[in-house]
């Protein structure tokens, strides 16, 4: 039988000076490009295990990030050391125009052309069953954040040698809820910081530099997002100017929104995803209920964690910022359930007897599982607004228009963390943890509203999806709404740091013009009484007995979200500066416009 690396030269692909092995490591590496079905050659890695001995499956990333680094993470032992202990052929690939691919990048590229990431996809595991020498001819594949929305990609279509996949952290729809918009409202830091990293350089080497440390302080600099897009060239990208021409949600973001295209399970499916994930929390679990209907097969599961962006992939997984754990959560995903999962689908290793759904409850510091997601056995309660601050599981009876009001300025908005903000992937950066931040750093602010139960005589745990619906006013024409739910720790905590904590079990926010529709945004009428449903997704979470829960309301974000005009304009991207003004906003609490947040509570056993 031939090498590997004797067929490789033999088909004239292989990088002669990259076809080395170094001594300690585990695989014998190939540097190798695929020729994809237009032509383009795409640059790829393959990693056999040098203690090979009969037959084994292909595990496959593809990625916009450099496989060359991917791979030596692998070799080094650092990448996935489980997975490569257990034994697997492992395959990095850049995608076209990213790094040492050919072709020309495009952030999120729609399926359906003659060439996209699903037909690169294909073109690549039907070379690699063809080619690599003692595979099995059963392929996987798996990544995390853009390399999962691209093992998404892949079921489009699926080749048939694709047995198994793990979207992770995965981009779901970067309008609704992931990236760059969150129902609507626009994500100003991720949108400007990352496409400036992705697109300025294919090499990713020409890096943002914005004049302040502070970025509140620089964002807020500019008095409107055309003047910031004027400061740094962002015109010149070509996703700040698909921000610009598509402000809403229309066809130009359905297209590559996967739940609305991939509502089918051909393949069994992992769906991965982290209830902390600051960049993409909404994906895994809107792809996974996208899919679940017509999952006949049962090949649909999914695992939520209590984790930032892709924290399970390497480290124990043990606290997130200030909140511990009490367990090494990642390494019991790596070890007990991901690898359990491609050992069964691609080397015939172990048992199906996979549960529907696992979920990390942070509140109780334990796994939970379910066949069904949300569990079949939770009931839907309301946590209402009430005078004097007050969150309660009773509706409120007053019949007159009692409401909470405060005056959101966008030239003094609510900063999202803690200060000062810095630059998101920029040294010493805090941004993989904001999410756990101790929420008193606004209590006092007079631009947000505050309600919360007394302390709790039995624990209460809410699974499922989590809405907050509010009836609201504003004296302008336009508003955000921001909810965030929260879990008030007792001031007798042992640790001190955690004497009444508040942590942000869920939050998120909606753009108020999309009240109506997220196709067509509508103005908001000023002074009457409108309703508004912002959707924090879903979770799993036990307030425990003594705890409090507590809910806050805001209208600004900043700067991880663009400042609201608060006056209607056609495109926020092309706002004037005078657009920008204060206005009062009222969240009412009577009979007929009860403001709350709907919960599903599991009955206590």
């Amino acid at each position: 039988m031939k090498t590997l690396l004797g067929i490789a030269l033999l088909a004239g692909t292989v990088h002669a000076a990259s076809a080395q092995a170094h001594e300690t490591s585990p695989f014998t590496r190939i540097d190798t490009t695929i020729t994809a079905r237009d032509g383009v050659k795409l640059y790829t890695v393959i990693l056999v295990p040098r203690n090979q001995s009969g037959t084994l499956p292909i595990l496959m990333t593809r990625t916009p990030y450099g496989a060359d680094a991917a791979a030596r993470g692998m070799e080094s032992g650092t990448r996935y050391p489980e997975l490569v202990e257990d034994g697997f052929i492992f395959v990095e690939q850049d995608i076209r125009g990213m790094n040492k691919s050919q072709g020309t990048f495009v952030m999120n590229r729609p399926p359906g052309g003659t060439t996209d990431e699903s037909t690169d996809t294909w073109d690549t595991i039907d070379w690699l069953v063809k080619h690599v020498p003692s595979n099995n001819g059963r392929v996987g594949m798996f990544g995390i954040s853009y390399p999962g929305w691209l093992t998404d990609e892949a079921l489009i279509g699926a080749h048939p040698a694709l047995k198994a996949v793990s979207p992770q952290a995965s981009m779901g729809d970067t309008w609704m809820g992931d990236d760059f918009f969150h129902q609507g409202a626009w994500r100003q830091t991720y949108g400007t910081e990352y496409a400036w990293m992705m697109e300025a350089s294919k090499d990713q080497s020409v890096l943002p530099t914005p004049s302040r440390f502070d970025t509140y302080t620089w964002y807020l600099s500019f008095p409107n997002l055309d003047s910031l897009a004027k400061s740094i060239g962002a015109m010149n990208w070509p996703t700040w100017r698909r921000f610009v021409a598509h402000p809403s949600y229309d066809a130009e973001w359905q297209s590559r929104a996967v739940p609305l295209y991939l509502k089918h399970t051909t393949v069994p499916t992992l769906t991965v995803g982290g209830t902390w994930d600051q960049e993409d929390l909404y994906g895994p679990q809107a792809t996974y209920a996208a899919r679940e209907p017509s999952d006949a097969g049962r090949l649909n599961f999914l695992v939520l964690g209590p984790w930032y962006h892709g924290e399970w992939s390497g480290l124990t997984g043990d606290s997130l910022g200030n909140i511990a754990f009490g367990s090494n959560t990642s390494e019991y995903f790596r070890t007990k359930i991901e690898q359990p999962w491609f050992d069964y689908w691609l080397k015939g290793k172990g048992s199906k007897d996979f549960p529907e759904v696992r979920v990390f409850d942070a509140g109780d510091s334990t796994w939970k599982s379910f066949d069904a997601w949300p569990a079949k056995r939770a009931v839907t309660r309301r946590l209402y607004f009430h005078d004097d601050g007050v969150l309660s599981w009773t509706p409120p009876a007053q019949a007159t228009a009692a409401a909470d009001s405060f005056v959101s300025d966008p030239k003094h908005p609510v900063p999202y963390r803690p200060r000062p903000v810095e630059w998101t992937y920029g040294p010493g950066s805090r941004w993989r943890r904001w999410m756990t931040e101790d929420q008193r750093f606004v209590e006092g602010r007079p631009d947000v509203l505050v309600w919360q139960t007394p302390p709790l005589d039995s624990a209460v745990t809410v699974t499922g999806d989590i809405v907050a619906h509010l009836f609201a006013s504003t004296t302008g024409s336009d508003a955000d709404w921001i909810v965030k739910l929260i879990d008030v720790y007792p001031d007798s905590m042992p640790s001190t740091m955690m004497r009444g904590y508040e942590l942000m079990v869920n939050a998120d926010i909606m753009r108020g013009r999309y009240w109506k529709s997220w196709e067509h945004p509508a103005a908001i009428p000023s002074n009457q009484i409108t309703p508004f449903t912002v959707d924090l997704h879903d979770q799993t979470y036990t307030f425990e007995r003594g705890h409090r829960i507590m809910v806050q309301v805001q209208s600004t974000w900043f700067p991880l979200y663009d400042r609201n005009p608060q006056t209607f304009v056609p495109n926020i991207f092309e706002a004037k500066p005078s657009d920008y003004r204060a206005e009062t906003h009222r969240v009412f609490r009577t009979a007929a416009h009860p403001s709350n947040v709907e919960v599903k509570v599991l009955p206590r056993r």
